[in-house]
């Protein structure tokens, strides 16, 4: 019998990897659906595209690695960071956009770095921040819920608004975010923060057709579909408790003290955590079993970090949704979170400043 050490994700459990990676991907069908209907059929031609690019980055590379492809494939790791990606870009963005950030996650910060398990950062994440810093025009590009599109749009024009900018009808990307209203339209973060720096105070923000009782309009049942796919999760043992309540717990706790100091300027901690894509990184991205923490208190300390550090840039900095930021931060911080909570070996006497 011979003992042979791999490399992680590790999981206590029967799943494979390839099991558990199906798992993520089901588990966000229905927040997909959902998104889907709220920002029309783009959503799924980006989902087509990072899907296909992945798959292609993936195997060149190991290809030029003289690795085998399929075996590796069917882990079906390079399929989830392409979903995660997909549905973090605006459903209308060009098509080489998905496609720029797909590549560089699965070639850059996967497969540079050794392949799976071996990634210092969360693939879809970084991609991500890339994007967003070298194209934040079309990164921001989000088109209104369904509910108050002033222009109806069927799958062709999906396609052909993803690969011209202009649907079927001739219709531009400026005309398709403009609501029923006439005025163009942002999510309801970046309409808070923008509204904010004019000197508006909550309330009048939140008289635009944009919010519904508090909470952006299609964006409250996105982030219950995110965390109905999270709970799914949790139930099939894909992912531990640990790090999604410490996230979603260290930003509603900063969010209410700061709610209660100052409600006119700081937003609930029900706004906050039903917006943008609070739940989408707290159950899907921050678990990364790679790239997050490896020890119980560790992933503890580091959901803490990360919703703190989403609640101070979303107040503080100049991007309205600030899980990508705060996941790569964290990321880099796992080295000293983990050296600094391992747990003691048996026998041995715990030394100062480690648990």
């Amino acid at each position: 019998m011979s003992f042979r050490i791999a490399s992680s994700p590790h999981q206590h459990n029967q799943k494979t990897t390839s099991q558990l990676m199906l798992w993520v991907v089901i588990a966000a069908l229905p927040a997909i659906a959902v998104q889907s209907y709220l920002f029309s059929y783009g959503v799924l031609v980006q989902l087509a595209l990072a899907i296909t690019t992945a798959w292609a980055s993936e195997a060149l590379v190991l290809m030029m690695r003289h690795k085998t492809i399929l075996p590796r494939l069917k882990d079906h790791s390079a399929l989830v960071t392409a979903v995660l990606l997909a549905v973090s870009i605006p459903a209308y963005a060009p098509w080489w956009l998905v496609v720029i950030g797909t590549a560089f996650a699965i070639i850059i910060v996967k497969q540079l770095y050794g392949g799976l398990g071996f990634n210092l950062f969360n693939p879809a994440m970084a991609a991500y921040v890339l994007l967003l810093i070298a194209f934040p025009v079309q990164m921001t590009q989000w088109l209104p819920p369904a509910s108050l599109h002033q222009h109806a749009l069927g799958p062709l024009d999906a396609f052909c608004a993803v690969f011209s900018q202009v649907s079927c009808q001739g219709i531009s990307l400026e005309q398709l975010r403009q609501g029923i209203d006439g005025i163009t339209m942002a999510t309801p973060l970046d309409t808070v923060r923008t509204d904010l720096s004019m000197g508006l105070n909550l309330p009048e923000s939140f008289e635009k057709p944009v919010f519904q009782s508090g909470i952006g309009v299609g964006w409250f049942w996105l982030n219950l579909a995110w965390l109905l796919g999270g709970l799914i999760l949790l139930q099939q043992k894909v992912i531990q408790w640990r790090i999604p309540l410490s996230v979603l717990g260290s930003l509603a706790c900063c969010s209410l003290i700061a709610w209660l100091l100052n409600p006119d300027t700081n937003l609930s901690p029900l706004f906050q955590l039903f917006s943008g894509a609070s739940m989408l990184a707290a159950f899907f991205i921050a678990t990364d079993p790679v790239s997050a923490s490896t020890t119980a208190k560790g992933r503890i300390y580091y959901g803490i970090l990360i919703g703190a550090l989403v609640f101070v840039i979303r107040s503080f900095g100049g991007y309205p949704d600030a899980f990508a930021f705060a996941i790569l931060l964290a990321n880099m911080s796992v080295p000293l979170i983990d050296y600094y909570t391992r747990p003691r070996t048996y026998g041995h006497k715990a030394q100062k400043g480690r648990s």
